[in-house]
């Protein structure tokens, strides 16, 4: 644990920021690319369900941990941060709607639901009479074969909704205000830095994270509550890895 008053502080938090950049950096551009290739070439469904458990317990190691030493480190600079953010205009006008509706956040949920079933019936209806399911980035080799693998796809939708958002949505805006103390390069970064992590997907699936992480940043920021983004990004996730496969090509039905 920091003290925000010591001048030793500013300095451990840079040299984390920069060590995690580094490692984000190099899992993205050179190790998770280079084992996405190689996954897409998988045809066994026992090579394909080895790799996605080295992605599940990795993850769970690697972005679940950074995220428990960020979070000692930094944890004294969230409300802070909160505050920051609090004061742009943006943040005073949703202060105001929570002041003058309590049923603003209800109605919030009420539309994420209706886009997410709609986006599924329409992902359904498109890929009805198709051997493609429509995605959004270079992810259709994730999209589980068989009742095994879609184990494996729940699994890491709700690590990727636990950890991903503890690091990238709580602790590194933490760190990053800690180093720097700039809310706005705190935000921007840490959302700059879920896009990165989706590299592999190419252009189309960066730009993709980025959209979902500055929505999910926007519902962390406006309620608070870092379970908001958990369940909604476990659901976003969910969807792609466990719904539509379910729904579109009854993978459920298929031993392996």
């Amino acid at each position: 644990m920091l003290s925000p008053d010591s001048p030793a502080s500013r300095v451990v938090l840079c040299v984390t920021l920069v060590a995690l950049i580094a490692l984000l950096v190099y899992r993205a551009v050179r190790k998770e690319r280079k084992e996405y290739q190689r996954f897409k070439r998988f045809e066994r469904t026992r090579n394909r369900q080895r790799m996605l458990r080295k992605w599940l317990i990795d993850a769970l190691l690697t972005f679940g941990g950074s995220a428990v030493v960020i979070l000692l480190l930094s944890w004294q600079y969230i409300t802070p941060l909160r505050g920051a953010t609090a004061a742009w205009p943006v943040g005073r006008w949703f202060s105001g709607l929570l002041d003058d509706t309590g049923a603003l956040i209800p109605g919030l949920a009420a539309v994420f639901a209706i886009a997410l079933v709609g986006g599924t019936a329409l992902a359904v209806f498109l890929a009805r009479n198709s051997e493609n399911i429509p995605t959004i980035g270079d992810i259709g080799a994730l999209l589980p074969r068989n009742r095994r693998e879609l184990a494996y796809g729940a699994a890491l939708s709700i690590n990727a909704g636990v950890v991903e958002e503890l690091l990238f949505r709580l602790a590194v805006p933490a760190l990053i205000f800690g180093a720097l103390g700039n809310a706005v390069v705190a935000v921007a970064a840490s959302i700059l830095l879920f896009a990165l992590l989706h590299v592999y997907q190419g252009w189309p699936g960066m730009i993709g994270a980025l959209v979902v992480g500055a929505l999910l940043m926007s519902l962390y920021l406006a309620t608070g509550n870092i379970l908001v983004p958990i369940v909604t990004h476990a659901l976003v996730d969910l969807r792609s890895l466990v719904l539509i496969p379910v729904l579109v090509y009854r993978v459920h039905a298929t031993r392996a």
